[in-house]
């Protein structure tokens, strides 16, 4: 009797459509993501280059657009159709890529679709905080983050079903289906959100200061500089690749590669409610400090290793676990820390943290390989992530950790 108790004291309703909408929207997305540079290469004969300038305006636009999202959704108010809307946004802009002509149309679509996706992400975090106990939060995060995992491995292998029946341009068009579904979940979980009354405030601020004092403050530069060197993924995938070419050969080494990447996301998915319970049962800290030291040793594997399988697969499950328990820690860390007024700033500004921090991360570490080696390059980041594990100590030295 208690473990139904417990489960349904915070898989709500609410909790869990949030989930599927993460799930529905990250799949839905993805099949235009895996499908672009095909599409933009072979359907629209764009350069190569094209991908990565629409690739790189499209995240600096979201970036801009989650701390804009983060001063709307202070406003209990504006949290639904903000919510709602974006996820309605993103889906049909992403479909209507598959009925662009050129390039330039990609751009606008791509660009626009990762705004709402932006602008959308603070409102549904702070919603999903109005619909679970404090007391589950770390679970109730840890839960949307395995969804939207989840999604991720689900996106690219519905578009390769896609494409063998129909064709790149249908099968990215045919992405509006998950998408307006995921937000109908959204709309769903929104309307289970009770208010004793919702006022719209007449002006909208994004309020940073009240997010940066005290312990929320010190917890935030810990994040950053886990941020600082939070690399993308695809720089773990060629790592792989480069090692295994010579001995394996292209075709075999992309192949392992692709391979340890679903693995990574797999982790990550697996890793994502124990990581909540254990922030529920102790503290958003715990976690949190396990994901950093997860991925400090991750680099310094991916550093230091040769051509072996197992230990790159090693490495990616122990990045896959880090990512897992430090995206679902950063969530609940600022749900139970940041003013309930101020809770969508609080929001607003871990988003951008995280889209900043990963591109100066990547950015920085691509040099560092280009220049030196990629041993360098995730020796930098290795050294960010013990930085992070030494500000986060400093933290809990100064604060007594406060359950939720």
């Amino acid at each position: 009797m208690e473990p139904t108790t417990e489960r349904e004291r915070w898989l709500t309703g609410g909790v869990g459509a949030i989930g599927v909408a993460s799930l529905l929207s990250d799949a839905g997305h993805e099949i235009p993501t895996s499908l672009l540079p095909s599409f933009l290469t072979s359907t629209l004969g764009a350069p190569a280059a094209a991908l990565g300038l629409i690739e790189g305006v499209s995240d600096a636009a979201s970036g801009v657009a989650k701390l804009a999202g983060g001063a709307i959704a202070d406003d209990p108010a504006r949290r639904g159709p903000t919510a709602v809307g974006g996820y309605t946004v993103t889906a049909v802009l992403s479909s209507m890529v598959g009925l662009a002509t050129n390039a330039v149309q990609v751009a606008f679509l791509r660009a626009g679709a990762w705004t709402a996706r932006g602008v959308r992400g603070p409102s549904r975090n702070a919603i999903l905080a109005d619909v679970v106990p404090a007391a589950a939060y770390g679970r109730a995060y840890g839960f949307e983050r395995a969804m939207d995992n989840l999604g991720a491995i689900a996106g690219p292998l519905l578009a390769l079903l896609l494409v063998s029946l129909t064709s790149v341009r249908t099968a990215i068009v045919l992405s509006i289906v998950p998408g307006l579904f995921a937000a109908l979940a959204m709309l769903y979980a929104a309307r289970r959100v009770v208010r004793p009354h919702a006022r719209v405030r007449a002006r909208l601020r994004l309020r940073i200061r009240p997010v940066l004092r005290g312990e929320l403050g010190r917890l935030l530069l810990a994040v950053g500089a886990f941020e600082l060197g939070n690399l993308a993924a695809t720089l773990m995938i060629l790592r792989a690749t480069e090692l295994l070419e010579p001995s394996r050969g292209e075709d075999a080494a992309v192949s392992i590669g692709i391979a340890l990447y679903v693995s990574y996301n797999l982790a990550a998915t697996l890793a994502s409610v124990p990581a909540g319970h254990l922030g529920d049962r102790r503290d958003a800290t715990w976690p949190l400090g396990l994901g950093v030291a997860a991925f400090l040793i991750a680099y310094v594997a991916l550093a230091a290793t040769g051509p072996s399988i197992a230990l790159l697969g090693a490495a990616f499950v122990l990045a896959g676990i880090g990512i897992g328990a430090v995206e679902t820690a950063e969530h609940h860390a600022i749900a139970t820390r940041a003013p309930e007024d101020v809770r969508g700033s609080a929001f607003g500004l871990l988003a951008a943290m995280q889209s900043l921090g990963n591109f100066a991360a990547s950015g920085v570490a691509g040099l560092l390989w280009s220049i030196w080696s990629p041993a360098a390059a995730f020796g930098w980041a290795a050294a960010w992530m013990a930085i992070s594990l030494g500000v986060l100590a400093t933290a809990r030295a100064r604060t007594p950790a406060t359950g939720s």
